[in-house]
């Protein structure tokens, strides 16, 4: 019975079009990186489960791709785990790897594994796939590509000025306009769950508030209720959710709430900081926010977070996100590395630019000119002038096999090439070439020994 087929759930095949814009977008931002003193590194597309588990979350862990053991290893697979419901026991005894989840954990252990060889503060920009096992819907993939930039080894705030800047140079060279980045800091959070007497229950915290978005202000103060929040701190943070103002007068209520909880007025002072700062510099195409309710639920953010909100006329969730994080290379044995990273939502930025209809349409094309294949001699000839215009590096073709001319027009029309080249016996006799205009379908003739200068 022959094959279906069909992409696995959540995966995707490219067109040349699709791959054209899609190395478009890749290449403006690695021109980005560069300039910004970023360095190319790669790390491979599995990690060792271990590496890659529990430093996401509970969610984030469910979430990890894990590959079986192959081989006499699966032999080990402790079945009495799996009667006993011990599923992660078990889990572990029958896979030792995992597709990697995303780019920051494999740059931790990249960091900490070669901290001999680096230069510190290192400044590092990776692109390559990741693998989420998460319900596909649109915007949302299974596999899919990261864009990623860190600096580790230093905590000053410019590092984080340098990243929200590093944002607005690549929407503005995008020409993507309306883009928002929403900025909190997780030291503020952190007061917070302080003041509402949750100081011990950040993480789960942070978690149910990322879902804001989501399931809405209800659906949070429901979770936290599940999960033990008392009615008094639910109230206090009921209260906190309709801070409003300008980002000025949101941060002096702020001070004021969390005048006993030190470590959020250490938030707040840097997000001051950080906006002054940045109010200097004029950023040219992003608007930057405050938004007390972001809160990013990865667990080794630490200090400011950001989160890349798209232009309000196209529906799509967030398009890139990040922030500070001072204890990622800790579980590598790596202590006292602080670091800061962003990432750029490579797949939904491309369906923004796609329905902004940003992307140049010079894209959609690769060999712009067919040279008509005749046959015998004057196909040898045509040959010789392809490998020569090839040589200038014009893109061009030969149609494969001497058939009618209509055939090869419409081969010609159908990959929007805009000349054809005809090159006939007759063409030979008198020294000529033959110049098919497919937009306008006018012809002229021209003498052989012009071509390639006429073309290159």
């Amino acid at each position: 019975m022959p094959i279906k087929p069909i992409t696995p759930k959540g995966t995707r095949d490219f067109s040349s079009i699709e791959v054209g814009r899609r190395n478009y977008l890749k290449q403006l931002l690695q021109n980005a990186f560069e300039t910004f003193g970023f360095q190319p590194i790669e790390t491979p597309s599995f990690e060792r489960l271990e590496t890659l588990t529990g430093v996401y979350g509970e969610e984030g862990d469910r979430l990890v791709f894990k590959i079986l053991n192959s081989g006499d290893k699966v032999k080990k697979a402790d079945v009495k785990a799996l009667a006993k419901e011990k599923t992660q026991q078990f889990i572990r005894s029958v896979s030792g790897k995992a597709l990697r989840y995303d780019l920051t954990v494999p740059f931790a252990r990249y960091v900490a594994q070669h901290q001999n060889e680096l230069t510190f503060p290192f400044r590092r920009y990776q692109i390559q796939p990741v693998w989420r096992a998460d319900r596909p819907q649109h915007g949302r993939f299974q596999e899919f590509y990261q864009c990623d930039a860190d600096i580790v080894g230093s905590r000053s705030l410019w590092q984080e000025i340098e990243m929200l800047t590093l944002y607005d140079r690549v929407f503005s060279d995008l020409k993507m306009n309306g883009v928002t980045l929403k900025i909190n800091h997780r030291k503020i959070l952190a007061g917070i769950a302080g003041l509402l007497g949750e100081a011990s229950e950040l993480t789960s915290f942070t978690i149910t508030l990322d879902k804001l978005d989501k399931i809405g202000k209800e659906g949070v103060i429901k979770e936290l209720t599940s999960k033990g929040f008392s009615s008094k701190s639910i109230s206090t943070l009921e209260h906190l959710l309709k801070l409003g103002g300008t980002v000025a007068e949101q941060l002096q209520s702020l001070e004021t709430l969390l005048a006993d909880q030190q470590e959020g007025l250490e938030g707040i002072a840097e997000i001051k900081f950080i906006i002054s700062e940045l109010e200097k510099t004029s950023l040219e195409t992003v608007t930057l926010s405050f938004d007390l309710t972001l809160a990013r639920g990865l667990h080794y953010y630490t200090g400011m977070i950001v989160e890349v909100s798209a232009p309000e006329d196209v529906k799509m969730g967030s398009i890139g996100g990040g922030g500070r994080y001072d204890d990622l290379t800790d579980t590598f044995g790596l202590k006292y590395m602080s670091g800061i990273g962003i990432s750029f939502g490579f797949e939904r930025i491309y369906l923004v630019m796609e329905a902004l209809e940003l992307f140049p349409e010079s894209l959609n094309s690769t060999a712009d000119i067919l040279f008509a294949n005749f046959g015998d001699a004057p196909v040898a000839v045509a040959y010789q002038f392809v490998n020569e215009l090839r040589k200038h590096e014009v893109g061009c073709e030969l149609y494969p096999s001497e058939v009618k001319l209509k055939k090869q027009l419409a081969y010609a029309n159908a990959k929007k090439m805009t000349k054809v080249i005809l090159i006939g016996s007759e063409e030979l006799e008198n020294k000529q070439f033959v110049l098919k205009n497919m937009d306008s379908g006018e012809q002229s003739a021209h003498s052989l020994s012009d071509l390639v200068k006429m073309l290159s």
